[in-house]
């Protein structure tokens, strides 16, 4: 009984860190698809209006 509470334990932990990890690669995910669409508009932004300075 006690080898499978273990067990049972250690899916438990391995899940939590999992869904965490899972969780925040996907916020991440998102950030970084934000600041591609906000840089493709700055970008575009400069090549239309001719802006050349830094």
């Amino acid at each position: 009984m006690n080898i499978l509470l273990i067990i049972v334990a250690i899916i438990a932990v391995i899940l939590l860190f999992t869904g965490g990890f899972v969780e925040s690669l996907n916020f991440l995910l998102w950030v970084g698809i934000v600041l591609l669409v906000i840089a493709v508009i700055v970008w575009l932004v400069r090549m239309l209006t001719g802006s050349r300075r830094v």
